[in-house]
Order: structure tokens, then sequence, then C-alpha cells
């Protein structure tokens, strides 16, 4: 009994120093390039939900940049018994109960500064927030029911309508002069 409360507990805990981290970097964000034009592209996926990162990596060509202008960082709950090959993951652990991120590769990812930054994952999710809300990314967008504070602009096209949304982003990066 004890050790399940204590592990709650915790639980609830790391959970408030997430959302507080994210408040911090709301109030800290450089909104002075939200303007540049698209060169670079990033994408945190919640990896339970989605999986198909070629075609994340596919948007390049109609949007206009190189594929290796591209990169998808994903997010599990925990990590699976299978290995996995890909490198680009954070798990719920690589958080501690601060919120802070104990994870190089994350870290790297984050400091990259995005010319457009996707949240390609369906909110809320307290660790995948907490990330978008620490990117060094010029500018952000959010999928359907993201939290509107996180984001510059959200489409509201769950991450499963891909072809959709791809469409949907085209419309509005070019609207906004990110593409020509």
């Amino acid at each position: 009994m004890l050790h399940f409360f204590g592990t709650a507990m915790l639980k609830k805990l790391k959970q408030r120093s997430l959302q507080k981290l994210t408040e911090k970097n709301l109030k800290e964000r450089d909104l002075s390039q939200v303007n540049a034009p698209l060169t670079r592209l990033g994408f945190l996926v919640d990896e339970s939900e989605f999986q198909e990162f070629d075609v994340l990596y596919d948007f390049a060509s109609v949007l206009g940049i190189q594929r290796k202008d591209v990169k998808v960082f994903s997010f599990l709950e925990s990590k699976r018994k299978l290995p996995s090959l890909r490198n680009n993951q954070v798990y719920n652990k690589d958080f501690t109960w601060k919120g802070e991120l104990h994870n190089q590769s994350a870290q790297e990812f984050l400091d990259i500064p995005f010319d457009v930054l996707i949240g390609y994952y369906k909110g809320p999710n307290e660790f995948l927030d907490l990330m978008v809300s620490a990117s060094k990314a010029k500018f952000k967008v959010g999928v359907v029911n993201a939290d509107p504070r996180l984001y510059d602009l959200i489409i509201a096209i769950p991450p499963e309508e891909v072809n959709a949304f791809r469409d949907e982003l085209k419309k509005y990066l070019k609207i906004l002069n990110k593409i020509s």
C-alpha cells in the first residue's frame, strides 16, 4: 500500500513539475523569428498513436525542402521489450520527478531552431507538451485538440489523416509566406 501511494504521489509530482516547466517555457519563448521561411522541419510524435514516420519525411518534397532537413522525434510512455532501431526516442523515464529531461538526443533535437515544428500528437500529453514548449523552433504547429498556448497554428485534423493534414499545412504555410 505504501509503495503504491509513493508511486502515485511521485507521478502527480512529476505531472505538476512538467506543467510548471511548460508554463515557464511559454513565458520565455522568443517570437522574433516566427515569420522565418521554411528550410528545416521537425516533428514531435506520440509513437503509441502514430508509427509511419516515412510518411512524415515525405512532407519534405510536398513542402519544397530536402528530406535531410526533416527530423522526427518520438515519445513512448515506456521502452518496448523488443529493441528499436530508432534512436530519436524519449521515454517517461527520461524525465525526472522535477520534469527535467535527461536524454541527450532529445535535448539536441529541442535545441535545433526548426523553422517549423509540428506537434504531431493528440493532446494533451505532458511530456510532449513540455518538449514543444522547450523547443527552439521558430513557428509551431499543432493538430486537433492541441493546447493553443503551445502553438502558433493549430490544424484541426487528427494525425491519422496524414494527407489531409499535409495539404492543409501546405496551404497555410503558403498563406504565411513560409513556402512558395
